[in-house]
Order: C-alpha cells, then structure tokens, then sequence
C-alpha cells in the first residue's frame, strides 16, 4: 500500500520554506500531493492558477510530488484523495498553538487521518508568506525568499 500524504495551504506565494518541507516530506512518503485551498470569500495575491503553475514548476524534480487545488474541509479532500496523513510545517513555537488546534479538529472530524509536523530548517525559521507579499508589493527585492519559479511569476504578475 502507497503511503500518500497531503501538504495543505495557502501557498500564496510559495517560499522556500514551503520546499523545504515538500522536498523534506517527499522522502517520507511515497506520494505528496501539495494542496492548495481555495477560498471564495478571499481574493489572493497571486491567483490560484500562478501558484500551482509556481509550485509545479518548484517541485518539478520531485517525481513524487503532484500539486492540486481543492475547496471544501481539509478532510474531506484527504478521504477522496486516499490519504491518511496531513503534512504541517512549523517554523517556531507560536506555529504549533494553532496548527495543534487544526489538527485536533481534523483528528475530531476523520480520525484515520494523522497529522505529521515536520520543523522548517533554521534558514526559513523566520519566513512565512505574508512577509514574502508585503516585500513583493512594495517592490523590495524578495528573490532570496521563494524559488525561482515563484520570483519569475510574481515578477511576471505585479511587474516589480
């Protein structure tokens, strides 16, 4: 049996941080699937179709890893999938309150379905996406932040 895990977010945008743990994850499990959810209610920095177009572009030496997009609750998206883990990184210790809550709830909702918590590397400790768009919109230079991909799309998107 294929042991499939899920890496859910946002990834709006995807840093490598995000790659960092999808590389680190896709030698744990047979199969990854990055997911990303949708949101109705909100409208992104980069749109749904540029972040899996960046993140198939970022993992495309990972042939284990697909990218997906799915709206709906997490679990139900696992299920249809056949997954029995979720993947959540953490970056520091303000992190884990609120994944442990989202993880207890998903455990509450499916309970075959764990939760894996994998630490991020010290060098993406402090990065998270938000801070990626705030330096993006103000036209500061955030190469150094998100894969390659990803800094040719943002470019391509908001000109800066």
């Amino acid at each position: 049996m294929q042991k499939l895990a899920i890496y859910p977010g946002s990834f709006d945008p995807p840093t490598l941080g995000h790659l960092d743990i999808i590389e680190r994850a896709s030698r744990m499990f047979d199969q990854i699937i990055v997911a990303i959810g949708r949101n109705s209610q909100k409208e992104g920095f980069l749109p749904i179709d540029a972040r899996i177009d960046a993140l198939q572009r970022s993992v495309a030496h990972l042939t284990n890893v697909k990218v997906d997009a799915f709206e709906g609750l997490l679990v139900d998206y696992a299920r249809e999938q056949g997954a029995k883990s979720l993947i959540r990184g953490l970056r520091a210790i303000s992190d884990f309150e609120y994944e442990f809550q989202i993880a207890m709830m998903n455990r509450k909702l499916a309970e075959e379905i764990d939760t894996v918590f994998l630490m991020t590397r010290w060098d993406y400790s402090f990065l998270s996406s938000s801070i990626v768009r705030e330096i993006a919109q103000y036209s500061a230079d955030y190469e150094q932040f998100v894969p390659k991909p990803v800094y040719e799309i943002i470019r391509k998107h908001y000109k800066s």
